[in-house]
Formats: structure tokens, C-alpha cells, sequence
């Protein structure tokens, strides 16, 4: 018996029914759009953050799943690396998704949405405080 949000695959042939969780396609979708290159990751809930602290990934995070009548829909909220082209990635990450999408579960997604929620700038390098402060033999004496 299939739960009512798990989606049911139709197949052409009589040996039974595909039921996949929409846990699963947001896991495909979260992956898809975290491997586009300008992504730095995707936003978490807190419940997400506590469970990667723990050890375990959430590949699912900053994804929001809904089944409408015209299909299923999207929202991808995100970080993105600071001096990359938004439009450029957001549009590589809504072809990806639905490529991936359609690819593992023959499913093809109405919306893909973008959220870009903020960009993150790069990290400096850790200054080396040996070369910034060399120790002179003498003042330890």
C-alpha cells in the first residue's frame, strides 16, 4: 500500500508498481545542485545542521518539494561563492536538477526555482605569524 505523498511511477509493463519518497528525489536534487561549479551549499534547517555536527550529511537540505496539479515543483534555496555569474550558475543548477531528475526517476519537473540567499566571499589565508613576527635569537636570552 502507497502512501499518498510518495509518488507512483506509471510503467508501460504488468510487473508492478515504482514507488519512490520524495525524500529520495530531493536527496537527487540537493546533490545535483550542490556539485554546480559557484555553489558554495545549500541552506539548512537547524535540524539539518544538528545532523551534520553528528557526522551524517543532509543532502536534502535547502530543498522544498511540492506536487501542484501541473506537477511537481521546485524551490532550491542556496549560497553562492562571491565573483561567479548568478545567472550563469542558477541556470546550470535548473538544468542539472532537471536533467538528474529525469534521468534517475523519470520524472520531469515543471519548475526549478533559485534561491540564491547569500554569497559568500572567499576565505583569506590564515596569516603565518613566524614570518610576521620572526623570533631574533637574542631577546629570549
Amino acid at each position: 500500500m502507497t502512501d499518498e505523498k510518495n509518488l507512483v511511477i506509471n510503467t508501460k509493463d504488468a510487473l508492478g508498481e515504482i514507488v519512490i519518497a520524495p525524500e529520495v528525489i530531493e536527496v537527487i536534487i540537493g546533490i545535483a545542485a550542490s556539485k554546480v561549479d559557484g555553489v558554495y551549499g545549500m541552506r539548512g534547517t537547524f535540524a539539518n545542521n544538528v545532523t551534520e555536527f553528528l557526522g551524517r550529511a543532509a543532502h536534502g537540505k535547502g530543498v522544498f518539494l511540492r506536487a501542484e496539479e501541473e506537477g511537481l515543483k521546485v524551490d532550491i534555496y542556496c549560497y553562492l561563492n562571491y565573483g561567479i555569474s548568478v545567472p550563469k550558475v542558477a541556470l546550470e543548477m535548473q538544468d542539472r536538477v532537471k536533467q538528474q531528475v529525469l534521468f534517475m526517476t523519470d520524472i520531469d519537473l515543471v519548475e526549478v526555482n533559485i534561491h540564491v540567499v547569500a554569497v559568500v566571499p572567499e576565505k583569506l589565508p590564515e596569516p603565518d605569524f613566524d614570518e610576521l613576527f620572526p623570533e631574533e635569537e637574542g631577546e629570549n636570552e
